[in-house]
């Protein structure tokens, strides 16, 4: 069975979606319809804009939405089963059929300029951690003063934490000393999967809420669950929990592969997906689209 994966916030860089834009007649148009949706040129940025200008969240949501999306569709690609690592699970719903084209789009914005305006009330960060068995990063994560928690399960041995600031480093400090390969804080904006998203959460609910989403033409494993779900309420509500909640990325993998998945590819910028997965499980077939 073949799985598709969807990449989220880290995997933009300067020029994507170019190649596409300039060889589908097809990618060109939705190209154009997402700057209408919008209000202003995201494919300027895309692929002319600096480094700096692409890791505005406002920006890097949006694109690296649309780059996985039409990619999907210039492909043409049939899944059995999909999944999206954050805010790549919008990627999947879009090609699965839950969510159309345009509504994905609107969500992906309203949730990045939420998830902005969250960041700017409070220092919060998130450090990766390697080589820490996951139970003893959430233990010590639980002994902190202050919020610190368990963000995104990316493959055994790689956990990222997520929370205020000052927890965060105090955190850092003693999954150093209790063998952390590395406790090393991320060059992101803000506490991504944490409770200090809630008024993130809040803001996103009402949109979702308000947006129609159909049953799908195939199973996604949603980061809250790692389980297959196929009924639209229940999407809604998942997508919802998702952003103050873990990522869990290992166990929706293995869920999948105990599920009949013997062939992964990766739609969209970069190649974080395959590495994690080849990390997960080395036996299985892994494609960067």
């Amino acid at each position: 069975m073949k799985a598709y994966v969807f990449p989220g916030q880290g995997a933009q860089f300067t020029g994507m979606g170019k190649d596409l834009y300039e060889s589908s007649a097809l990618a060109k148009e939705m190209f154009e319809q997402a700057n209408e949706i919008l209000g202003f040129r995201i494919t300027d940025i895309m692929f002319e804009g600096t480094a700096d200008e692409l890791k505005e969240t406002k920006v890097t949501q949006p694109a690296v939405f649309l780059h996985s999306v039409i990619l999907a569709k210039t492909l043409n690609i049939q899944p059995d089963m999909v999944a999206g690592h954050s805010l790549g699970e919008f990627s999947a719903l879009v090609a699965n059929g839950a969510l159309s084209f345009e509504d994905g789009l609107k969500l992906v914005s309203q949730r990045a300029l939420a998830m902005q305006k969250a960041c700017e009330i409070t220092p919060s960060t998130m450090a990766a951690v390697l080589n820490l068995d996951d139970k003893i990063v959430e233990d010590i994560c639980a002994s902190i003063d202050g919020v610190v928690v368990a963000a995104n399960y990316n493959c055994p041995g790689q956990l990222v934490i997520s929370g205020e600031y000052k927890a965060v480093e105090a955190a850092c400090e003693k999954l150093k000393e209790a063998g952390a390969k590395r406790a090393l804080i991320l060059p992101v904006g803000g506490a991504f999967h944490s409770p200090m998203m809630e008024p993130a959460r809040e803001e996103l609910a009402a949109a979702i809420e308000a947006t129609t989403f159909n049953n799908p033409t195939c199973p996604v494993y949603q980061n809250v669950t790692a389980s297959a779900v196929s009924d639209a309420a229940e999407i809604k509500k998942n997508l919802i929990i998702q952003l103050t909640a873990p990522v869990k990325w290992t166990q929706s993998v293995q869920q999948m592969i105990q599920d009949g998945a013997t062939s992964f590819t990766e739609v969209g910028p970069g190649k974080v997906l395959v590495g994690l997965i080849n990390k997960i499980d080395k036996e299985v077939e892994t494609i960067s689209a």
